[in-house]
């Protein structure tokens, strides 16, 4: 074992390009692939590609949002203090790696865009409190976590079906989460993760002579959280504001009024809005100041640059797949070569591949629910077992994707390849875990 996680880790550490580049070459690869594999002209390609490039802007505000209201609220000093308390029950490497792939698997379940954060901020914390624990393991045994997220709460393909007059529904019509979420088979394979995927982490810690920790000054934020310390005679009316906790107060009870609002007609139905939204109002209120507040955020947003500059390329290339037929071909060639007992677990690996493409859960469901329900109907094969399918494999192989590590990567500052030879190993044992799951349940 330690011979394969060493060999994956060198392996990513020598080939894995930065994710800015890897996005580049995939963008090259999809454009000649859509060439020979589908009707599509050089200039149709280039005319999908700019199509798409800006359709992801709404999605890419709120992943940076996510980031940085998450980093923020965990600055904190109440929940930094918080996170340093649940920090401080692992006394060894070993236990802190289970216990945040743990806490991981749990938030990620319950709404992945919380988990994402929660989880890689938990993270640094054990960094900081467990002596010898590997960094980088840490790091990607949080991610590791964003693993079950579409078999969760927050999945897109099982809420979406569950909503009346969702775009498939003259074909499957509306389907109960306990037909998805809920079911037997998903349930199992949700619960065969919470087990397997922290004893993989733990299996994976490197040998003492090849553990990288990190410089705990470099966790700490560049500047100080707390407001200098003004004399009263020299305090002008704008300082008295950027110090009034009051103010602070005032506005972060406006948040919570409105999400109680929401919370008594929707339920806790927790999108990436919402949970943006709580992260913001919380950090407000936490920060007590607006001043403290502001220079949180400022620190915050400095890790951001990578979803900013990252996710226009990726919209621009699932433009390509969607346009050019790519990813219909790809699905297709898979279902042509299934049969009724091995349909779901190829469905599930084309959606993995898919996902390398199109990484957006909704957005790879528009794309692949006409091929895959259509052949489920015409195999009588369960519909809302082929649903849960394309979710699972949408969220498998985020695992080697960086494009859902990046909000992870920035609060951790790490590279991908930094944490890719640990998830490598992940993929595998997960995609045999699963794929079980599909074949025998």
């Amino acid at each position: 074992m330690k011979i394969l996680i060493s060999l994956s880790n060198r392996l990513m550490q020598r080939y894995l390009p930065d994710p800015f580049l890897f996005v580049i070459i995939l963008t090259f690869f999809v454009a000649g692939l859509s060439l020979v594999l589908t009707d599509s002209t050089p200039i149709q390609v280039v005319e999908y590609w700019g199509g798409g490039f800006w359709s992801l802007l709404a999605f890419t505000m709120q992943m940076v949002l996510v980031l940085v209201t998450g980093h923020t609220l965990a600055s904190s000093p109440i929940f930094k203090k918080g996170l340093g308390s649940l920090a401080s029950i692992p006394k060894t490497p070993g236990q802190a790696i289970v216990l945040v792939s743990i806490v991981s698997l749990l938030a990620c379940w319950i709404n992945w865009g919380f988990g994402l954060v929660i989880g890689a901020l938990f993270a640094r914390e054990l960094a900081n409190k467990v002596d010898g624990v590997d960094y980088r393991l840490l790091i990607a045994s949080a991610y590791s976590g964003f693993l079950v997220w579409h078999g969760g709460l927050s999945g897109s393909v099982p809420l979406t079906i569950a909503t009346p007059e969702h775009f498939s529904e003259n074909l499957i019509g509306i389907v109960p989460t306990s037909e998805t979420i809920f079911s037997a088979y998903n349930l199992v394979i949700v619960a065969a993760l919470f087990v397997i995927i922290p004893l993989m982490n733990r299996l994976m810690m490197p040998a003492k002579d090849q553990t990288i920790t990190i410089d705990r000054s470099l966790l700490e934020d560049a500047n100080s959280l707390q407001a200098a310390a003004v004399e009263a005679d020299v305090l002008t009316p704008a300082d008295r504001l950027e110090n009034s906790r009051l103010l602070s107060m005032v506005t972060g009870a406006l948040g919570l009024c409105f999400l109680a609002l929401y919370v008594r007609e929707n339920g806790w139905n927790l999108n990436l809005d919402i949970v943006n939204f709580i992260f913001l109002f919380l950090g407000i209120l936490l920060h007590g100041t607006p001043r403290r507040f502001l220079e949180a955020v400022g620190n915050a947003v400095k890790g951001s640059s990578g979803i900013i500059i990252q996710f226009p390329f990726y919209a621009g290339l699932m433009g390509i797949m969607v346009s050019s037929g790519l990813a219909t071909a790809l699905s297709e060639a898979f279902v042509s070569i299934s049969t009724e007992s091995t349909f779901h677990v190829l469905v599930f690996w084309s959606a993995g591949l898919v996902n390398f493409f199109v990484p957006s859960g909704g957005g790879q469901w528009a794309v692949q629910a006409p091929v895959m329900l259509e052949a489920a109907q015409s195999m009588d094969v369960s519909m809302a077992k082929t649903a849960m399918a394309v979710a699972w494999g949408d969220a498998w192989t985020n695992m080697i994707q960086p494009f859902w590590a990046l909000p992870a990567l920035a609060i951790a500052g790490l590279k991908a390849k930094d944490i890719m030879g640990f998830c490598l190993i992940i993929l595998f044992v997960s995609g045999a875990v699963i794929s079980l799951g599909f074949l025998l349940l």
